[in-house]
């Protein structure tokens, strides 16, 4: 395998961790570079060609717009909400210096599964990560409060048939982190014979 970490992709692979959102600071990506991370994105399986996600990019001063909405939101549906955990929705979205929202589009399909165009949102939202790490930026995958509750998902124009797949949070790492703990092969895999 020693041989095997000399490749690029593998090394980066082996190396990937995420970086909480709140240490993924500005500056964050050019606009190029958002380009080239939503078209990474998209290069996920996708059987039937049905592109069953879509991508909301948070960015500026958009951010801080956001979060306002959003504790307004969450204000207005739990009047009796913690002043602090309502000062952690109003921060939400501008610890980060981008978030990009993947929304899956998952439906009835007369041929394709419900279930696998739901696996291509999250195969997108793991491509949209390592983009981001392979760029040099760091990067978390979230979802939360906004990702499930129905006046979030108004603020954010998410429809009635669509769900957030997640928020992937991206931006220059202010701390590295050692790594967790991962499982052992051993306890996650079985070989199948007959």
């Amino acid at each position: 395998m020693s041989s095997d970490v000399q490749n690029p992709t593998i090394a980066l692979l082996s190396a990937r961790r995420s970086t909480p959102a709140v240490a993924c600071a500005e500056p964050g990506p050019s606009p190029e570079q958002i380009d080239l991370i939503l078209t990474l994105g998209a290069r996920v399986p996708d059987h039937g060609k049905l592109a069953p996600w879509r991508f909301i990019v948070i960015e500026g001063e958009a951010r801080a717009a956001l979060d306002a909405r959003l504790a307004a939101a969450l204000k207005a549906s739990d009047p009796e909400v913690s002043p602090g955990r309502l000062a952690q929705q109003a921060g939400m979205f501008s610890q980060s210096a981008l978030v990009i929202g993947v929304v899956s589009r998952a439906g009835p399909h007369v041929k394709i599964p419900e279930w696998e165009q739901v696996l291509s949102a999250g195969a997108v939202c793991m491509n949209m990560v390592v983009a981001a790490n392979a760029l040099g930026f760091g990067a978390q995958w979230l979802t939360g409060w906004a990702a499930y509750a129905p006046e979030a998902l108004a603020v954010l124009g998410v429809g009635e048939s669509e769900k957030v797949a997640g928020f992937i949070h991206i931006g220059t790492p202010t701390q590295t982190l050692p790594d967790r703990p991962r499982p052992e092969l051993s306890d996650v895999v079985t070989r199948w014979g007959a």
